[in-house]
């Protein structure tokens, strides 16, 4: 594990002799500058209080209400009307974030402004294309299907969305807007996907395995990202969360088969959670749990539903289930630097850079 140092420290080793002065002051002057940035990165990151869980709901709706839950009555202002909606909200969305980021130094309420912004580019692609005849769906559909229905002509607003969205991390570098990056590109790939095979339907499995390889591939991207630390914010947290809940949806979705396919089902969730302490992401326990709480609820149901024993050996598994999650939380930080005490070399390159840190 690794050592920590402080200025005593130091200061006794020039008292041992062991160092000379000018030593001592240049190793006192770098540890002040280290704790300077480490309060800084600190008062940066996200805290998911009260405080920003009605900030970050706040901004949910928002896009909600101008995406997936607009009424099929909002497409009968006209599409001049959506198009000056979606200008006009873009417009002073990103003038109170750019308010409240730069001149208060709110960075998660400005930040979550811009994102809000950035959700109306899809509005005003829909209103562009209808203005110019070319319907976004090949037939009249109201702007809400964008978000239910797998058609490849909706891909100008998923590219329109990735690009403003780009543009908007470049001058506010805002963690969750690449979370709207990854869920514009998991449209994308729905709608790519049956184009580029050619077919017509694309049953529920297919879209499944689809969102499951699309899953992982986001947290690859987020493995990479998540192996140098960021001065300006966690952009890895969300890609693993959005990463996870495609590629755990998915996995989630699929017909198993039998009894094999479920086990394997199981012990991939199993992986999940050790890969949680190797990652030091707790959302990869979070899925993991929840999925092998899915597969002992099928074998309750299915496997076991006559056996008397079964309910209590089901209590004694979710109550070690329950001193892990206490063991992880007191103890995880602590875990997570043996293992990278005792990981050879080249693995311990492939941990997070805030994994690395603890050993």
């Amino acid at each position: 594990m690794k050592s920590r140092f402080t200025i005593d420290d130091i200061a006794a080793a020039r008292d041992a002799g062991a160092i000379d002065a000018t030593t001592f002051e240049r190793l006192s002057q770098f540890l002040v500058s280290q704790r300077i940035v480490a309060t800084q990165a600190a008062s940066q990151a996200p805290r998911y209080d009260f405080v920003n869980l009605l900030w970050y709901a706040g901004a949910l709706i928002v896009l909600s209400a101008m995406g997936l839950f607009s009424t099929t009555a909002f497409g009968f202002w006209g599409d001049k009307a959506l198009l000056a909606t979606a200008i006009v909200y873009a417009a002073l969305f990103t003038l109170a974030g750019a308010y409240l980021w730069r001149k208060r130094g709110l960075r998660t309420p400005g930040g979550l402004l811009v994102a809000c912004a950035v959700g109306m580019a899809p509005l005003a692609i829909f209103a562009l294309q209808s203005m110019f005849g070319v319907s976004p769906a090949g037939e009249a559909r109201p702007y809400g299907d964008f978000y239910v229905w797998v058609k490849s002509s909706w891909l100008p607003m998923e590219i329109g969305t990735i690009v403003a969205a780009c543009v908007a991390l470049l001058a506010f570098p805002f963690p969750f807007l690449v979370m709207i990056i990854a869920f514009s590109l998991w449209f994308m790939s729905m709608d790519l996907t049956p184009w580029l095979m050619g077919v017509q339907e694309f049953s529920w499995d297919q879209r499944a395995t689809v969102s499951m390889y699309f899953g992982l591939a986001v947290l690859a991207v987020a493995w990479l990202i998540d192996l140098k630390r960021w001065r300006n914010g966690d952009f890895a947290f969300w890609l693993h969360l959005f990463g996870l809940m495609a590629f755990w949806g998915g996995l989630t979705s699929q017909n198993s088969g039998g009894e094999l396919g479920k086990a394997l089902y199981c012990a991939i969730n199993v992986g999940l959670i050790f890969l949680s302490v190797f990652l030091m992401r707790r959302a990869y326990a979070v899925f993991g749990a929840i999925g092998v709480t899915t597969y002992l609820g099928y074998l309750a149901s299915s496997v076991f539903q006559d056996s008397i024993l079964f309910p209590f050996a089901l209590s004694g598994i979710g109550v070690l289930l329950i001193v892990f999650g206490l063991l992880f939380h007191r103890y995880g930080a602590a875990m997570g630097a043996e293992i990278g005490e005792l990981l050879p070399s080249h693995l311990r390159g492939l941990r997070p850079a805030h994994a690395r840190e603890l050993g």
